[in-house]
Parts: structure tokens; C-alpha cells; sequence
């Protein structure tokens, strides 16, 4: 950014950004959160919001992992990695015949740097997702574990020269990959470890010239006539115009024949982890909520996606809680905002969704959810950097997220690593794409898999 300013332009804004990110680190040093588990369950606490001039921040320095590390997995369970060395593995597909997809994007760098704020808020970006720049990305990498035990025989570039990809899905020879600004489609026969042919756009998504929350995640519907596509806010609270955040905030339902959309469900902040739950067939996300109001506020959740709904953002959160920033007010959307089902806790940014219907991990596990908790980048103390359980019983959420895979923070609060999508491979074990880490981690039942 600086090389195109002449030097005394780029001293003046190098010493507004470290004074504004002082002033940052100073507002949110007495703004403690209380206890995250408050905020767990169908019945979140919600306390009085808080308004800042200045937002607090709290970022987790970036270490990444020693040699010898790996996260701490809850009793009964082991882990391994399955792949180092990556660039910012964001998500996960498994294949039919047990091969593994691995996503491996780059912000498209393109959210508007217009205030101070903005200038902060792209350093925070960079420090808290800093894990090793210096490879390609922008690809999908293929592991192929052929004999099931943890260790690939092979790994290799089976998608190349992507648009900041996230979401994959395949249907019959179709595999469609959501890059930021598009779904394409491309021709894939079961075996294949490598996509030569060009892909075909179904359709154009929305992408830049602001392209805040960029990632698209994609999942086919039971029957492979439809996509669902989660399609985040391009601001924290409408602060780059409505215009701006049009036919965004939303997750899209696809015809797969014709590429026409519409709006499934809307007033979803940054839905993600698209999946459908088993025993209902309903279609479920994570969903990242709005940020400046407390380190308690607003609960990042989890919740069925019912067709036609609409979820608050921006005018209210959790159900009809008005946000008084947003001008004007809409009491009519509010007075039809529906709450969630699930609160996972403030800032814990949830990116990825899987329900387990394996056999690999022990029985306690069956039948409910795992959940990628990214990490906060704006409470005191952090909050997420885990992988969480949510027992499920008759299709919803049935008791309290239990910690399964944690240890991405070490002891002085500094990140190892950071989760983000999840899968269940072909033995049944839990993948994990940690995109700080650069790893690809492989969660199975202590003494099997």
C-alpha cells in the first residue's frame, strides 16, 4: 500500500495506525466479559450493550506450532496431523472414495480503507491470521489416505489459480467450487487427483469492490437439485451504506440446472458451515454476529435455517434486541426477526459445521455437531480458538457445547493456530482445517482409526 505514496504521506499514516491501535489496546484493557458460558445454550444471557468510540481489541499474537505440538483432544480421543505445511487451509470436502479436499485461501484484500478504524481493523486482520505467507494459495489441495491411517500417500495440487475459494460440493461428475465472487462448476470423475479443464460459472456471486466477509460456504441439497451459499455482510453494521450490503447478510438457494437464485433466508451477519442436520433434513449454518457493543454482546450462534426467515441483522440481534447505530430503524423487520436456536458465546466466530454420523469416535459423539470456533479478535479474556460439541436429540441442540479439541491458545494467550472448517472422512474420523497453523488436523478414538 505505502509503495505508491511518496514517503512523508506514508510516515503520517504509519503513525496514525500505531496511534490508533494503541488507542484501541487502551480502550478495551478494563472491558473484561464475564463468564462465556453464560451465553451457551437456546437461552443466552444478554447484558445492557455498550456503545465505543473506539472499540476494544484484544488480538492473539501469532506463534504458530513447535515441532513436537499438537491440540489438546478431550478424553477417549487422539489426534494427528494429516497435512502441514499448507497456506491457510480453510475448509474441508471429502469425496466419495475417502479422498480429502483441502481449501486453501487469501482474503481478496478488498474492504475499503476509508477511516481510522479501517486502518486498524486490517492490521488486526493481518496480525490475527498471520501464519506463514509465503507459499501459493488460492488452490485445492487433494490428500488421498488410501489404507485409512492418518498418513497420505498422497498430496497434490488438484485445483489451481482460484478466486479466494471456500466452499466445494459435488453432485453426480459436477464439482462446484465457491470462489468469492462466483460458483463454477467443473467436470470431476471419482479417482481424479487433478482438474485440468476450465470451469463453467453457474453463478456470479457477491465479490468486490468491498468484499468484507469474502468467504462463500456451499453445500448441495439431499437430492443435488439445488446449492445453498452463505453470503456474508460486507460491513460490521451497515457502516459502508446499504447499497453496499445488497442481497448480502443472506444465504442464496441456487437451482443447479439454471444457476437462478433467490433469497433463502436473510439478516444472517456471516453464515457459514452450511450443512444439513440428519434426522430432520433441515438446512443448519453458524452464523458470526456484530461486534462494538461488549465483550458479551452479540452471542455468536448456531440455528436451523427456515426458508423465508428473517434474523435481525442489522436492525436487531437475537430476535427483536434493536441496534440502536443502525439509521434508519426498520421496527417492521424487527417486529418479524426470529431468534436463533443455539448461542455458542460472544466473539467464539464460528466457521465450521459438521454433524457426526460416523462410527470412528465414541458413541457420545454420534447423532450431534462439532464446531469450528475461530477465535476472537475483541474480548478480554479471548474467547473460542476450540473445536466444541453440541449433543443433538430429535433434530435440535440437547444440552450444553462440550470443549472436544483445544489447545490453539498456549499459556501466555498466544495462537498456535486457529480452527476454521471441519469434515468427517470416510473412516469417520474429524478433520479440521486450521488456517493459522497450516495444518490439517485428524481427530479418531484413542487406540482405533
Amino acid at each position: 500500500m505505502f509503495a505508491a505514496m511518496d514517503m512523508a504521506r506514508a510516515t503520517r499514516l504509519a503513525s496514525l495506525m500505531a496511534f490508533c491501535a494503541s488507542a484501541l489496546c487502551l480502550a478495551g484493557c478494563n472491558d473484561q466479559g464475564g463468564d462465556p458460558k453464560a451465553q451457551i445454550g437456546p437461552h443466552p444471557n444478554l447484558p445492557d450493550l455498550k456503545q465505543y468510540l473506539i472499540p476494544p481489541v484484544h488480538i492473539a499474537h501469532v506463534v504458530g506450532w513447535k515441532t513436537d505440538e499438537t491440540p489438546t483432544v478431550a478424553q477417549g480421543l487422539k489426534i494427528q496431523a494429516l497435512a502441514k505445511g499448507l497456506q491457510h487451509p480453510r475448509s474441508l470436502y471429502v469425496l466419495p472414495n475417502g479422498d480429502v479436499l483441502v481449501v486453501e485461501s487469501k482474503s481478496p484484500n478488498t474492504q475499503p480503507i476509508a477511516r481510522p478504524k479501517d486502518f486498524v481493523m486490517s492490521l488486526v486482520e493481518s496480525w490475527a491470521t498471520s501464519g506463514g505467507d509465503t507459499g501459493a494459495s488460492n488452490r485445492i489441495t487433494l490428500l488421498r489416505d488410501a489404507n485409512g491411517d492418518g498418513v497420505p500417500q498422497t498430496q497434490s495440487v488438484f485445483l489451481d489459480h482460484l478466486h479466494s475459494p471456500f466452499g466445494v460440493a459435488l453432485v453426480g461428475n459436477d464439482l462446484y467450487v465457491a470462489d468469492t465472487d462466483a460458483i463454477v462448476r467443473y467436470p470431476y470423475k471419482e479417482g481424479d487427483t487433478k482438474i485440468t479443464e476450465a470451469g463453467t460459472q453457474l453463478t456470479e456471486l457477491p465479490g468486490g469492490p468491498i468484499d468484507h466477509h469474502w468467504t462463500k460456504s456451499l453445500v448441495a441439497s439431499p437430492d443435488g437439485s439445488l446449492l445453498y451459499v452463505g453470503i456474508g455482510s460486507n460491513s460490521n453494521i451497515t457502516e459502508n451504506g446499504m447499497e453496499a450490503e445488497r442481497d448480502r447478510a443472506a444465504i442464496w438457494q441456487v437451482d443447479r440446472a439454471t444457476g437462478r437464485h433467490r433469497i433463502f433466508a436473510s439478516g444472517l451477519r456471516n453464515p457459514n458451515g452450511l450443512s444439513f442436520e440428519p434426522q430432520s433434513g433441515a438446512l443448519w449454518a453458524v452464523v458470526n454476529e456484530r461486534d462494538e457493543l461488549g465483550p458479551d454482546l452479540v452471542p455468536d450462534y448456531m440455528t436451523s435455517v427456515k426458508d423465508g426467515a428473517f434474523y435481525g441483522w442489522p436492525y436487531s440481534y437475537y430476535g427483536q434486541h434493536v441496534d440502536p447505530r443502525v439509521q434508519p430503524q426498520r421496527p417492521d423487520l424487527v417486529a418479524k426477526a426470529i431468534p436463533p436456536d443455539y448461542a455458542l458465546s460472544s466473539h467464539v466466530a464460528p466457521l465450521g459445521l459438521a454433524f457426526y454420523t460416523g462410527s470412528n469416535l465414541p458413541e457420545a459423539y454420534r447423532g450431534g455437531a462439532f464446531v469450528g470456533e475461530h477465535g476472537s479478535w475483541n474480548r478480554d479474556p479471548l474467547n473460542g480458538y476450540k473445536v466444541v460439541f453440541v449433543p443433538f436429540s430429535g433434530g435440535q441442540p440437547n444440552g450444553m457445547a462440550q470443549d472436544v479439541v483445544t489447545g490453539f491458545l498456549d499459556n501466555d494467550n498466544q495462537s498456535r493456530g486457529r480452527p476454521v472448517g471441519l469434515a468427517v472422512d470416510k473412516s469417520g474420523a474429524l478433520l479440521i482445517a486450521d488456517d493459522v497453523g497450516n495444518t490439517v488436523w485428524r481427530v479418531t478414538s484413542e487406540g482405533g482409526g
